[in-house]
């Protein structure tokens, strides 16, 4: 590797604000950086929102395009996570208000067989794998049977971990109001099944669909 190159494994390590200055200053190569750093958190909250995961990956691409080019707004007040998550939220809402038409219908149809990526088959036997195929199924059908509002802090908070303050500033709600739909989203699920929720693999945004969505952003932003 060339001296001069810089390595790719130090660009990794960088703070988001670094990462935002330098796409700033015209190394724009770097924005996929923060894509990758994220492409799971985004994945979640918008899919909380959004049944059908080819509108989830569309309105993905939508918001980090927006984001790059609205990147000179960042003022490092909130994490980047935090103006990211808002972006995502915002084009998301704009998406179902678009369809408001078809709310009747909304999400009654869509699977989520392609969301739900299951363990290495080979490392389970077939009675193993079969539980843990229902279990996901389980889930998926809990989760998505939640009311909206509580729908999506549980997600952000049980299954991507954010903290009820992360939570309050991206869906602008105060840290009380944040307890009190959390504690009505646990409320709503199953005692035991809750307990599955904790399984850091549902919604899960794989490798593959990782590396295509960074591929079509980083298309559409080569010329803006």
């Amino acid at each position: 590797m060339n001296a001069t190159q810089p390595n790719k494994y130090v660009l990794t390590k960088l703070s988001d604000s670094i990462v935002v200055q330098r796409v700033l200053d015209g190394e724009k190569e770097l924005f996929e950086i923060l894509m990758r750093r994220y492409n799971q958190r985004l994945f979640r909250v918008v899919r909380s929102y959004i049944y059908s995961e080819d509108d989830v990956q569309d309105i993905l691409q939508d918001a980090y395009v927006k984001a790059y080019t609205k990147l000179y707004q960042f003022n490092n007040q909130s994490s980047f996570s935090t103006w990211l998550i808002r972006i995502a939220i915002n084009e998301a809402l704009q998406d179902i208000r678009k369809k408001k038409r078809q709310l009747t219908n909304y999400g009654k149809t869509e699977s989520l067989e392609n969301v739900f990526q299951l363990p290495d088959t080979n490392t389970m036997n077939p009675e193993k794998q079969a539980i843990k195929t229902e279990t996901k199924a389980l889930v998926e059908k809990a989760v998505d049977a939640l009311p909206e509002k509580y729908r999506v802090v549980f997600v952000m908070h049980q299954i991507e971990g954010l903290s009820n303050p992360e939570i309050a500033a991206c869906l602008k709600l105060s840290d009380s109001n944040v307890k009190v739909r959390l504690h009505r989203a646990k409320n709503l699920l199953k005692d035991e099944l809750f307990k599955t929720t904790h399984d850091a693999s549902i919604f899960e945004f794989g490798n593959h669909k990782c590396d295509l969505l960074v591929e079509k952003v980083m298309k559409r932003i080569e010329n803006v």
